[in-house]
């Protein structure tokens, strides 16, 4: 179930880094609303409740419901400036939405299965997930939360693709719109070459042992 996200909001009119600097001591998070043929405006947020909110990893492909006084607007995220050092947000830049057109989002995958594919269960492979999110285009009511990625069936050496993801009717995947060439992996099921160079050193230094045991064994029986 799709989460809601409720952003309230007061216009601000203090423009610059002055303003902004005053307003973060203040609690509040400076962002700007823009797009849908409407010119922007500068709005400002609760930074505790954002915070609680941004925790959630649906916050970033979701349609949030921006609100100010009486009036609400639909947004997504474009941008969320964070801190270097502290956690905190700096500054959010917001994307009015429209329901008759498209947008384009980036969001997660969720791997399902990998610790009991047989690549993994029956010949010691491990799952490398290449890629954690992709981009897609649809309408706001299509706007999915995440896309799921079955690795269940997954074989030894075998590699998953963009095109092997399945997506609802009326999403597309960037991508993979670009053309031939674009098909980038998703995830792939090898044996991992740590494991292989310890399995080889093992098996030599057996051997070596082997032939030291009988070479022992050579030169006793000479000195008999």
């Amino acid at each position: 179930m799709a989460e809601d996200f409720d952003l309230v909001a007061d216009y601000r009119e203090d423009l610059g880094k002055g303003a902004s600097r005053r307003l973060r001591r203040e609690g509040k998070v400076p962002a700007i609303v823009y797009g849908a043929g409407r010119p922007p405006r500068n709005i400002t947020l609760d930074e505790n409740l954002l915070f609680r909110q941004a925790q959630n990893e649906s916050f970033f492909s979701s349609v949030l419901t921006v609100k100010v006084g009486e009036r609400a607007q639909p947004c997504i995220l474009k941008d969320i400036q964070m801190h270097p050092a502290k956690r905190r947000i700096l500054h959010l830049d917001l994307q009015r939405i429209v329901a008759d057109e498209k947008i384009r989002m980036s969001v997660p995958l969720h791997f399902l299965g990998a610790d009991e594919c047989p690549g993994v269960k029956l010949n010691g492979g491990a799952v490398s997930q290449l890629i954690t999110e992709v981009e897609i285009s649809c309408l706001p009511a299509n706007l999915p939360e995440y896309i799921e990625v079955d690795l269940a069936e997954m074989e030894l050496d075998q590699i998953v693709h963009l095109s092997d993801l399945k997506v609802a009717d009326g999403v597309e995947l960037i991508e993979l719109s670009q053309g031939e060439g674009h098909d980038q992996p998703v995830a792939s099921c090898q044996v991992l070459r740590a494991a292989v160079e310890e399995e080889d050193t093992a098996e030599g230094e057996e051997a070596e042992g082997t032939e030291a045991a009988a070479s022992e064994e050579s030169g006793e029986d000479k000195g008999e």
